[in-house]
Protein backbone atom coordinates (compact mmCIF):
# COMPACT_ATOMS: atom_id res chain seq x y z
CA UNK A 1 0.00 0.00 0.00
CA UNK A 2 1.50 3.74 -1.39
CA UNK A 3 1.40 6.30 1.79
CA UNK A 4 2.02 10.00 1.39
CA UNK A 5 2.16 12.89 3.67
CA UNK A 6 0.40 15.97 2.80
CA UNK A 7 0.17 19.46 4.45
CA UNK A 8 -3.47 20.41 4.05
CA UNK A 9 -3.85 24.10 2.38
CA UNK A 10 -7.44 24.71 3.24
CA UNK A 11 -7.81 27.97 5.17
CA UNK A 12 -9.90 26.08 7.41
CA UNK A 13 -9.18 22.74 7.11
CA UNK A 14 -10.95 19.97 6.19
CA UNK A 15 -14.70 21.39 6.96
CA UNK A 16 -17.50 20.51 5.13
CA UNK A 17 -16.82 21.46 1.34
CA UNK A 18 -13.34 20.30 1.42
CA UNK A 19 -14.16 17.15 3.35
CA UNK A 20 -16.66 16.52 0.79
CA UNK A 21 -14.64 16.61 -2.42
CA UNK A 22 -11.91 14.63 -0.15
CA UNK A 23 -14.57 11.59 0.23
CA UNK A 24 -16.01 11.72 -3.01
CA UNK A 25 -12.63 11.72 -4.67
CA UNK A 26 -11.37 8.64 -2.23
CA UNK A 27 -15.34 7.24 -2.78
CA UNK A 28 -13.89 6.85 -6.61
CA UNK A 29 -10.72 5.06 -6.16
CA UNK A 30 -10.63 1.15 -7.46
CA UNK A 31 -8.88 0.23 -3.37
CA UNK A 32 -10.15 1.42 0.01
CA UNK A 33 -7.98 5.19 0.66
CA UNK A 34 -7.67 5.35 4.31
CA UNK A 35 -6.43 8.95 5.76
CA UNK A 36 -4.70 9.56 9.17
CA UNK A 37 -3.60 12.52 11.43
CA UNK A 38 -1.26 11.53 14.36
CA UNK A 39 -2.75 7.81 15.43
CA UNK A 40 -6.21 7.90 14.21
CA UNK A 41 -6.80 6.40 10.88
CA UNK A 42 -10.56 6.89 8.94
CA UNK A 43 -11.69 5.44 5.94
CA UNK A 44 -11.40 8.38 3.25
CA UNK A 45 -14.41 7.93 1.77
CA UNK A 46 -16.37 8.44 4.67
CA UNK A 47 -17.25 12.66 5.23
CA UNK A 48 -17.96 12.47 8.83
CA UNK A 49 -14.95 10.44 9.28
CA UNK A 50 -13.15 12.86 7.60
CA UNK A 51 -14.37 15.28 9.71
CA UNK A 52 -13.80 13.33 12.97
CA UNK A 53 -10.24 14.30 12.04
CA UNK A 54 -10.23 17.74 13.12
CA UNK A 55 -7.62 18.70 10.34
CA UNK A 56 -6.56 22.16 10.18
CA UNK A 57 -5.41 24.25 7.42
CA UNK A 58 -1.46 23.35 8.05
CA UNK A 59 -2.16 19.93 9.46
CA UNK A 60 0.05 16.65 7.98
CA UNK A 61 -1.97 13.93 7.60
CA UNK A 62 -0.76 10.43 5.99
CA UNK A 63 -3.41 9.14 3.06
CA UNK A 64 -2.74 5.28 2.04
CA UNK A 65 -3.98 3.31 -1.03
CA UNK A 66 -3.32 0.99 -3.53
CA UNK A 67 -4.27 3.12 -6.18
CA UNK A 68 -1.83 5.62 -7.03
CA UNK A 69 -4.18 7.75 -9.43
CA UNK A 70 -6.31 8.43 -6.39
CA UNK A 71 -3.37 9.30 -4.49
CA UNK A 72 -2.90 11.84 -6.96
CA UNK A 73 -5.84 13.36 -7.61
CA UNK A 74 -6.10 13.24 -3.29
CA UNK A 75 -3.08 14.65 -2.71
CA UNK A 76 -4.01 17.66 -5.45
CA UNK A 77 -7.16 18.26 -3.56
CA UNK A 78 -5.50 18.70 0.13
CA UNK A 79 -2.93 20.72 -1.25
CA UNK A 80 -5.26 23.44 -2.91
CA UNK A 81 -7.36 26.12 -0.90
CA UNK A 82 -10.69 25.53 -1.25
CA UNK A 83 -11.55 28.37 0.45
CA UNK A 84 -10.25 30.98 -1.57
Amino acid sequence: MAERTVTVESSHGLHARPASLFAQAAARASSPVTVAKGDKQVNAASILSVISLGVNKGDAVTIASDDEAALDELEQLLSTDHDA
